[in-house]
């Protein structure tokens, strides 16, 4: 028997041919929760939350020692006579964490090109609201902890959690004009950036010049496919690990390397929306002429046409944010938030340079924040190098710096990069859970009872606006 080569087009449904009906419905039926619980902003915030709490239940369990057990697991590759061998928590920490750090620095770049940060009067308020919300925890961290034991800890009340920020102000809901959440988006991106200098320059070990040899050649070999006009990004992979190699090889960080790769990631698209709906438009004509014939080789090159312009269509970096964000909010950081929440608090002696630690970092965190951001943002209006944005006042500005008073991720890496001392680790991963902790529940009272509905804003200012049109 001879099969057509081109068979008589099949209805479209809604399953596909091979799949089986009751079984496909059960699997979508108990996914839409799921769907629902991704598309909360604060879903990142809550699976870290919970990640971060079963953590801290392990390892205060009559299961502890499997917990740390479980995270120093042997990790290794082999080839030939070259072994690599390193624990689970070290592949976590400094290969998982790079594509953290390479998603900030896509974020990084998109923001300086054409985003908050591309305009010195729209980034002014930002950067100055982040280093404040820098430099006052620091400052309060070395007052309380600068003891020799303690004072590498200066760094760790500096860093913002982004997820868990931005889902305390959706918990917040209408209270929160959309110019407050723009303006976190821009202070945390700039305190990533801030941390990620810190890491760099404070927290790294001693510079192998071979090393930084090894990294540059990986970083040009990424500009070389640039320039080349390499599209596919897959192949991009290859220099870019040439670069962490080397990063880490030289004593800098690892993690360095992916903010570096992302910061050097073009964001210009090659088409655009324009030249995405040109290219598809163009290829659904050719569709519409053509014979109802039309083979499977004449479909899938005009499939390929299509796929070329879907994916120019956005620029390299933002493609890589898209795919990579949802990786990165409800995979890596979870992750990471596993591997290194868990605390040992019963037994443990919190005196000494311990308790200084544990405190330096909260009060940096939950006090220095604030302060930080409300002394910086003040100074900068006041000499007029910024302006407020519309609809925000003081009250915002107060609810910016509690939320930005919640550190954890960013704050838990640093903090096992500042210390060697197990106790001490300890004492400031507990400093860090317990600030994060007071600094949400400070952030969500305050803004319950200070900031009012954007909607009742907007009747109030309406209704101010029609009476001083008809005074007039």
């Amino acid at each position: 028997m001879s099969s057509s080569p081109n068979p008589k087009p099949q209805p479209i449904t809604s399953r596909p041919p091979e799949a089986w009906g009751p079984l496909l419905r059960l699997v979508r039926l108990a996914g839409r929760p799921l769907e629902r619980f991704l598309q909360i902003q604060a879903a990142s915030g809550i699976l870290l939350l919970v990640s971060a709490a079963v953590a801290l239940g392990w390892a205060n369990s009559p299961w502890a020692e499997g917990y740390f057990q479980f995270w120093r697991t042997p990790v290794g590759l082999t080839i030939g006579d070259f072994t690599f061998e390193r624990s689970l928590e070290w592949v976590v920490n400094d290969g998982l964490m790079v594509i953290f750090f390479f998603v900030v620095g896509l974020e990084i770049r998109r923001e300086i090109h054409h985003g908050e940060l591309s305009e010195w009067r729209r980034a002014s308020l930002p950067v100055a609201a982040a280093l404040g919300g820098m430099v006052a925890p620091a400052g309060l961290y070395l007052l309380i902890a600068g003891a020799p034991a303690t004072r590498s800890g200066w760094g760790v009340p500096m860093a913002t959690d982004i997820a868990f920020a931005v889902g305390i102000l959706a918990l917040l809901g209408e209270r929160v004009p959309a110019a407050l959440r723009v303006l976190l988006l821009a202070l945390a991106v700039i305190d990533d950036l801030g941390a990620i200098v810190v890491i760099a320059l404070f927290y790294s070990a001693g510079i192998s010049p071979v090393g930084l040899a090894v990294a540059a050649a990986g970083i040009l070999g990424v500009f070389a496919m640039q320039w080349l006009g390499v599209r596919t990004k897959l192949l991009y992979v290859v220099p870019a690990v040439i670069a962490w190699a080397g990063i880490y090889a030289a004593g800098i960080h690892p993690t360095i390397a992916g903010v570096v790769v992302g910061l050097i990631t073009p964001v210009r698209a090659w088409l655009g929306p324009a030249g995405f709906l040109e290219g598809v438009q163009r290829q659904l004509n050719q569709l519409a002429g053509a014979p109802s014939s039309l083979s499977t080789h004449e479909l899938a090159e005009t499939l390929r046409h299509v796929d070329v312009a879907r994916r120019e269509a956005l620029s390299p970096a933002e493609s890589l944010i898209e795919k990579l964000h949802p990786w990165v909010a409800f995979g890596i950081m979870p992750i990471f938030a596993l591997a290194n929440a868990g605390v040992v608090v019963a037994g443990a002696d919190f005196t000494g340079a311990s308790w200084g630690a544990a405190s330096g970092v909260t009060v940096g965190l939950v006090l220095g924040k604030p302060i930080g951001v409300l002394v910086a943002t003040a100074a900068t209006l006041r000499l007029g190098l910024g302006t407020l944005p519309r609809g925000l006042n003081t009250r915002h500005l107060l609810v910016l710096g509690l939320v930005a008073g919640v550190g954890f991720t960013m704050a838990l890496f640093i903090a096992q990069l500042a210390f060697t001392d197990p106790e001490l680790l300890a004492a400031a991963k507990l400093g860090v859970l317990v600030a994060s902790a007071l600094a949400a529940i400070l952030a969500l009272v305050v803004g319950r009872l200070l900031l009012k509905p954007v909607k009742e804003v907007g009747v109030a200012q309406s209704a101010d606006e029609a009476e001083s049109s008809t005074e007039a």
